[in-house]
């Protein structure tokens, strides 16, 4: 795709996608504005960098629509200095969005290839790629005041509520197909914790995401 023809679909794309869909932020827009999606899809996949669909990455994996990026970077409210912890780099693409709207990035993927492709893409973006499973690993609580879940949660992850800072936003998309909420998580000036749900979308589980036991007789 020409430089040309690439400013003019991530112009339409914002025109007729973000803005339709109550996405104002002026920071976000300039964030969707300014980073290259085309530059974060494979090449034989350019042609969607900025349409309404998945794009599909590696393995299986797919791209967030741009409707749900730029819903969620509006929700979180990213301020320059927040600690961000992204989970589920994918293209790389909202890890790049978060740290131009200002945020210190640490992003983690389960799938090394994933990681590998996405920390190579994110070179100079100020982004830390992390190649490990977020359901195992050791992070600080109370340490992040943005945490942005871009996989579905089929039966939520409490676990991950202890890791908000004292202002701390979390993004997350629970429920299973055909029924999932995207859904924002505050804690309070009392420290206590309120969410409340944003819409309804669809978006592949994470790996690994705990789901309900199940039984056979």
């Amino acid at each position: 795709m020409d430089p040309i023809a690439s400013d003019l679909a991530r112009a339409n794309m914002i025109e007729q996608q973000i803005r339709p869909c109550e996405v104002l932020d002026d920071r976000v827009l300039d964030a969707m504005n300014s980073i290259p999606r085309e530059e974060f899809v494979a090449a034989e996949y350019v042609d969607l960098a900025f349409t309404d669909t998945h794009v599909p990455l590696q393995d299986g994996e797919l791209m967030m629509k741009p409707i749900q990026e730029g819903a969620m970077l509006q929700a979180l409210n990213i301020k320059p200095g927040d600690k961000v912890l992204h989970i589920g780099t994918g293209s790389g693409y909202t890890a790049a969005c978060m740290a131009h709207m200002g945020g210190e990035v640490t992003s983690y993927e389960i799938n090394p290839a994933i990681a590998a492709s996405a920390q190579a893409r994110l070179s100079g973006y100020g982004v830390t790629v992390v190649n490990e499973d977020i359901f195992t690993a050791a992070l600080h609580k109370y340490h992040y005041d943005v945490i942005a879940v871009t996989g579905s949660l089929p039966e939520g992850f409490d676990a991950l509520k202890e890791h908000l800072s004292e202002t701390g936003r979390m993004f997350t998309i629970e429920g299973t197909d055909p029924v999932m909420h995207a859904i924002l998580t505050c804690r309070q000036a009392d420290g206590e914790l309120r969410s409340i749900q944003l819409s309804d979308t669809l978006i592949p589980a994470l790996h690994n995401a705990p789901t309900k036991a199940t039984f056979s007789f």
